[in-house]
């Protein structure tokens, strides 16, 4: 009836546009609201997160067969690991906890050191199974099988002994260190000084990257490399 009248007087014939406007206006808000809601996913707890090492309670230095590098697709290093798992495939994934503050609340999650890049052993079949997952942009061949593993078990020995590390810049040259006491004893990686802070870098050649940890210079020994 309200339309009819509307339809019915000339004098309020103005009011039509302002109420298709209004009535766009409330679908794009609601549409807005929907898609938003449907692209949000729920944050992961720590304990949700995939183990770094698989098989868990193992080591990378036991695990048998050829290392390879998955360079994964935009954020799918622990989706890929979830599946590796679930296919048996040897993997590492070195993670670190980020804690930040969102909206007065404390939040905490689990990122990949080496983001876009996961580490995993096995047969040609491992990589072929790896390859149909479609999270995986390319598979790197690793051609000095034991550096590889040389230059990632300091990285598992630091996150199983509970230190804290961080993204760092690779670096091509500096004074090269070990661990000589603590938990960390026998690690090896470039010394940086930062800000009164002794830093101990471990690197990975193949990808250029680097990983960093806080530590105390009394506990390093310097490796001369004439040696």
């Amino acid at each position: 009836m309200a339309t009819r009248s509307i339809l019915q007087s000339g004098r309020h014939c103005c009011c039509l546009p302002n109420l298709m406007v209004n009535l766009f206006l409330i679908l794009k808000r609601f549409a807005c609201r929907r898609h938003f809601n449907i692209l949000k996913k729920p944050m992961l707890k720590l304990s949700e997160n995939p183990p770094m090492i698989w098989p868990a309670e193992s080591s990378i230095k036991d695990f048998t067969g050829v290392w390879w590098i998955a360079h994964t697709k935009s954020r799918n290093e622990k989706a890929l690991a979830w599946q590796m798992q679930k296919k048996n495939i040897s993997y590492f994934l070195p993670m670190t906890e980020k804690v930040y503050r969102k909206s007065r609340r404390i939040m905490r999650s689990m990122l990949p050191l080496f983001s876009g890049y996961v580490f995993f052993c096995g047969d040609e079949n491992a990589r072929l199974e790896v390859l149909k997952t479609n999270r995986v942009a390319q598979i790197l061949h690793i051609n000095d099988q034991r550096h590889i593993v040389e230059e990632l078990l300091p990285i598992e020995k630091a996150l199983t002994n509970g230190a804290e590390l961080a993204p760092h810049n690779y670096i091509k040259a500096g004074q090269r260190c070990k661990v000589v006491a603590g938990p960390l004893m026998g690690i090896e990686g470039f010394v940086a000084e930062d800000q009164s802070k002794t830093r101990l870098i471990l690197q990975v050649d193949i990808l250029g990257k680097a990983t960093c940890l806080d530590i105390d210079a009394a506990l390093l020994e310097i490796i001369d490399s004439s040696q």
